[in-house]
Formats: C-alpha cells, structure tokens, sequence
C-alpha cells in the first residue's frame, strides 16, 4: 500500500478523516460525546481511533485545525466562482456556521490549542480576510482602507453567538451589519 507525504497509508488517512467527520458532527451535537461512540460511528476499533488521536483534545485540536483550514481554504474557490461581494458574503455565511462547530469543542480547546495553534489559526483567516476584501475593493464593492485583521475581530462575533432558534437570521444580521460598515455598494 502506497504511503503518502503526511506517512499514512490511503486506508489509515481514510480512517483519520471518517473519524474526524464523524466527531466534528457527534461534538458539534453534544460535546459529551463519549470516544467509544465516535470510533464505533466511524466504523473503526479503539485501537485505531486511539493511535490517530491520543486524547480527546488531541482529535478536538484536529478537528479545529481542519474546520479553519477549510473555511480559509474557502475563500479562493469562493472567489473564483462568484462576484467578490457575493464570495465575501458566503465566506462570512459560512463562518458563521462553522461557529458550531467551535462551540462544540471549545472546552476541550482550551486546553488543547497552544498559542502557536492559535496564531497559525489566526494568520490562515486573516490571508483569507485579506483576499476578500482586495477582490472586493478592485472591484468596488466596498470602499478602500478596510484592514483584515478588523474585519475579522469584527467577524469573531459569529462565534460568539448562542444556539437559538433564530441563531441564523441574527448571524446574517450581523453579517449585513459589517458590510454597510465596509460601504458595501449592492
């Protein structure tokens, strides 16, 4: 069997990341989720899912890691294949969704996250802030002299939002809220 750059086979990186999706929805849903649980969903032993991921806050450090590299990843593809105002909102819609995801594991966090980890988080969202908005001010969207690292405290917000019934209309509120800031031009 093949092994690739990472040093997992294709059938151990195909564990990894059953076992990854399976505990982002299963913690996502209830933080308690019990570990016995997530390897019997993802269809693996203990013993794989315990050599993947040591501890419970080594698989939630994993599953943080990969959300954020997602939704930064998220911003490129979104710019080429929208408008840039549209790409931005859609980025920001689905920060607001990856929320869930956050405050299912936020416990387990921090404990887990190093600062490193956090500033690479950081670094990775502020290059795709950073993207959205040239492609939006090039294209006049919104006016010019907005800074990345604002927007995205200001995007920080959606995390912070409750689980509630109107959780999504107040995300996209907020999200309209930043963009009359920006001078979004409809």
């Amino acid at each position: 069997m093949a092994v690739e750059d990472d040093g997992l086979r294709a059938d151990a990186r195909a564990n990894r990341d059953r076992i990854l999706e399976v505990a982002r929805k299963a913690l996502t849903a209830d933080p308690e989720t019990p570990l016995s649980a997530i390897g019997k969903a993802a269809g693996v032993g203990q013993g794989t899912l315990y050599r993947h991921f040591p501890t419970r806050e080594a698989l939630a450090l994993a599953i943080y890691r990969k959300e954020i590299s997602a939704v930064a990843a998220l911003a490129s593809t979104l710019l080429q294949e929208h408008p840039p105002l549209e790409a931005f909102r859609l980025w920001c819609a689905q920060l607001a969704e990856s929320s869930a995801m956050k405050r299912g594991v936020a416990k387990l966090l921090q404990g887990a996250t190093s600062e490193h980890d956090e500033r690479e988080a950081y670094q990775q969202m502020v290059l795709a802030v950073h993207s959205l908005i040239a492609a939006c001010q090039a294209s006049g969207a919104i006016d010019r002299g907005a800074n990345a690292d604002d927007v995205l405290m200001l995007l920080g917000v959606l995390w912070q939002i409750p689980s509630h019934p109107g959780r999504d209309a107040q995300a996209a509120r907020i999200i309209s809220l930043i963009f009359r800031g920006l001078g979004a031009k409809d």
